[in-house]
């Protein structure tokens, strides 16, 4: 889990900016420890998700961050290491999927805005013309299907993970989120007015 996380984010530079800083370094494992299947809670989490950010970095060594979306489930679970999730016809820039066939780690960040929780994973992953993987094309999608075919799948072999803690994670609430929470008041706003036009009759 976090070990093996801060192995590989905990480079020389890395300590030494702490020792500059903070006058002391992370513990970090001088042995890579073995990766760490997923749990429960992280598969839960995964799949709970209708959103993550997906760091890549180009084959001239720039870093590329993009936000991906789609309906809570999109991106799957599909082993203790193996995340999938299909890829559709956008702005047809393919940074993502250009940069992982130069260099193939990445690192994803998945938020959870209102309950201010965030994992962070490290990863190898893989683009996959989906013409020629029809087997994963089910796998990958949506629980609940997509309009369109999928052109490529993301296969994300994943090699650590870590979750991060809330304090300075804003809540923000979607709009299936706020009106989930304000339906009981709806309701109850409803009630009242009616026993309101009851004893105005």
């Amino acid at each position: 889990m976090a070990d093996r996380y801060m192995h590989e984010v905990l480079t020389p530079a890395v300590l030494d900016s702490e020792e500059r800083y903070y006058g002391r370094r992370y513990a970090r494992a001088e042995d890579a420890p073995e990766p760490y299947a997923l749990r429960e809670q992280e598969c839960e989490f995964i799949e709970s998700r209708d959103s993550f950010y997906l760091g890549s970095v180009t084959e001239i060594g720039w870093p590329y961050v993009q936000h991906r979306g789609g309906p809570k489930g999109f991106l799957r679970v599909a082993g203790p290491d193996e995340l999938l999730f299909a890829d559709y016809g956008g702005n047809r820039q393919l940074v993502s999927a250009g940069s992982i066939q130069a260099e193939d780690r990445v690192s994803l960040f998945l938020m959870d805005y209102p309950g201010r929780r965030r994992l962070k994973l490290l990863g190898h992953a893989e683009v996959l013309d989906a013409r020629e993987y029809p087997d994963l094309i089910e796998r990958s999608m949506p629980p609940d299907g997509h309009g369109s075919a999928p052109e490529r799948i993301f296969r994300i072999r994943v090699l650590s993970y870590d979750w991060n803690c809330p304090k300075f994670i804003t809540p923000r609430f979607t709009l299936d989120e706020v009106r989930e929470a304000i339906e009981p008041l709806k309701a109850r706003v409803a009630e009242l007015e009616a026993e309101l036009a009851l004893r105005q009759s």
